[in-house]
């Protein structure tokens, strides 16, 4: 995959589409010569960005559609990812380390965003998520 500047994806929610979304995240992490710590992070933070607006956002409704939108500036990079669902209040979600939702096998995807990324940012009422990644 050629790189362009700001390039973005728009793609149908189908998790089999989640193999593009991982061919952009390495070709960036290439292009930044990112390491192997630091494109775990990505990948992980990227992927379950992008899972989430497939099954929770669009409600895997292959009719709608999600992007995935990569930015850089001289001192990070960026992921953004936007679903066409109805959003979500972030700060309402349970919290996955409580003693009740520890054996729960969902609800960590957003807490894994924000321990992996540098920073994450919801914007359109949850419908976009902003992933930053430190290059430095």
């Amino acid at each position: 995959m050629i790189l362009a500047p700001d390039q973005k994806l728009r793609l149908p929610s189908k998790t089999e589409n989640l193999i593009l979304v991982e061919r952009m995240v390495e070709d960036v992490c290439e292009l930044f010569n990112i390491g192997e710590e630091k494109f775990g992070n990505i990948i992980i933070s990227v992927t379950e960005a992008v899972n989430n607006a497939i099954l929770h956002g669009n409600n895997g409704n292959p009719d709608k559609k999600f992007d995935i939108a990569f930015k850089s500036s001289p001192t990070d990079i960026s992921f953004v990812v936007h679903d066409e669902g109805s959003g979500f209040d972030y700060t309402t979600l349970p919290d996955p380390t409580a003693p009740e939702n520890i054996e729960k096998d969902s609800g960590r995807g957003v807490f894994l965003m924000q321990n992996l990324a540098d920073k994450v940012e919801f914007e359109d009422g949850g419908k976009t998520v902003v992933l930053r990644f430190n290059l430095n």
